[in-house]
């Protein structure tokens, strides 16, 4: 037992051994936190000048749109140049706007629409940021310990993402929101000053009709080249399909569906809504780091169609629970589930798909991820004004058909 355990903690920790893959995973935890640190200062400071929620919402919905809107833009230009370098100009662009806004709010010439537009400026550049963090990992990291590299970095992103707006919102009860501004842009220069000095392994050249473009090619042919290889691959279709639907049934429920089981169903109210999503992120980064330490490539596509399975399972309990103990629990093997699952399948798409289009066929996954969520948030919502077993049970029945749709096809069944 001592030696099976020595050795899964040998494989989970082998791609920290390697300093560019550190510096990347140190770059990827700064623009994170400097995410969440953007997201508490934009959201206070608005509520400041202009007292509105509504206002708010027009404030984050013009970072949003840009960002979901030149993905694929990012993507393709991803798979044309350096993913590091990309990396690097964004990092450079997002410090450069919130400085900016800092020194508008110090100046005392910070309005609503400085806000939009910084806001729409911030989403614009995090687009080109965000194919480019998740395609760069082959060309860091070996094949063989690309589960223990996604482990690695999926732990430090949920940390990360939790930390951001915690310790943002420290900062702007501490001071004000223009100093957050201002830590917001160190975090991200020096995510800029790390990435840069990522030392790449040599990209393969690849050119052929199944997914490379020529150099000359028009950005609106990289981008209709990087459908069309999504498209006529099952296996890609499948998983893309798959994650849309898992999105569908992750991005309501555990928003609208917590706050809604933590203040009608269960005892506890934001107390329990808080443990809730703790929950969740303490059994996704748990989930992550084992799944970093599994020694075997087990088949993708078969653990796929069990994590549809197994959160099908956790939303009918939710649907019936009326204990926080219960209902955190359950939350907790939920969010293992997705954190196990989700080191294997974005290690198949990074190992099967080839640089050449990787990037694009990422940006492709994450526009239909931007639409999607929304689209829950409001069906849910809905849902469970009425009756929140309805909304549960709804996703799991999704999640049910998810899965069997995911058995019913061999070539998705036999992924690896």
């Amino acid at each position: 037992m001592a030696t099976t355990l020595a050795g899964a903690g040998s494989r989970l920790w082998a791609p920290a051994r390697l300093r560019s893959f550190r510096l990347l995973w140190a770059g990827q935890a700064l623009s994170l936190l400097g995410d969440g640190f953007s997201y508490i200062a934009f959201a206070w400071i608005t509520l400041e000048l202009t007292g509105s929620t509504l206002m708010l919402g027009y404030v984050l919905a013009a970072q949003a749109v840009p960002r979901a809107l030149l993905t694929l833009v990012g993507g393709s230009l991803s798979d044309r140049w350096s993913p590091r370098r990309l990396m690097v100009a964004s990092s450079w662009a997002r410090a450069g706007v919130m400085a900016g806004v800092a020194v508008a709010g110090f100046s005392g010439t910070l309005g609503f629409w400085v806000l939009c537009v910084a806001a729409a400026a911030f989403g614009a550049v995090d687009a080109f940021f965000q194919p480019a963090r998740v395609s760069i990992l082959p060309s860091v990291v070996a094949p063989d310990v690309l589960p223990a590299a996604n482990a690695l970095l999926g732990s430090g992103v949920k940390v990360a993402s939790v930390l951001g707006p915690a310790v943002g919102g420290v900062v702007v009860a501490a001071s004000d929101a223009n100093y957050a501004f201002l830590v917001d842009a160190l975090c991200f220069a020096l995510c800029a000053l790390c990435v840069s000095a990522v030392r790449t392994l040599p990209r393969e050249q690849e050119g052929d009709a199944s997914g490379g473009t020529e150099a000359g090619d028009s950005l609106w042919a990289r981008i209709k080249e990087g459908l069309r290889y999504v498209w006529a691959d099952p296996r890609i279709r499948t998983v893309l399909v798959v994650d849309m639907a898992v999105t569908f049934c992750y991005a309501g429920p555990f928003t609208v569906g917590f706050a809604n089981l933590a203040r009608n169903e269960v005892a506890g109210g934001s107390a329990t809504m808080g443990l809730l999503n703790g929950a969740l992120a303490a059994g996704a980064m748990l989930g992550t780091l084992v799944g970093g330490a599994v020694g075997t490539r087990p088949r993708v596509g078969l653990l796929v169609a069990a994590l549809a399975g197994w959160l099908a399972v956790g939303m009918a309990a939710l649907g019936a629970v009326d204990q926080a103990a219960v209902a955190v629990g359950t939350v907790l093997a939920m969010g293992f589930g997705i954190g196990f699952q989700g080191v294997f399948g974005v290690s198949w798409i990074q190992r099967n798909i080839k640089g050449s289009v990787l990037s694009r066929v990422i940006s492709v996954d994450m526009v239909l991820g931007y639409a999607v969520a929304p689209l829950s948030l409001v069906v849910c919502g809905a849902l469970a004004e009425r009756n929140t077993a309805v909304m549960f049970g709804g996703t799991a029945v999704i999640l049910v058909v998810t899965a069997l749709g995911v058995l019913a096809s061999k070539p998705v069944r036999e992924m690896r």
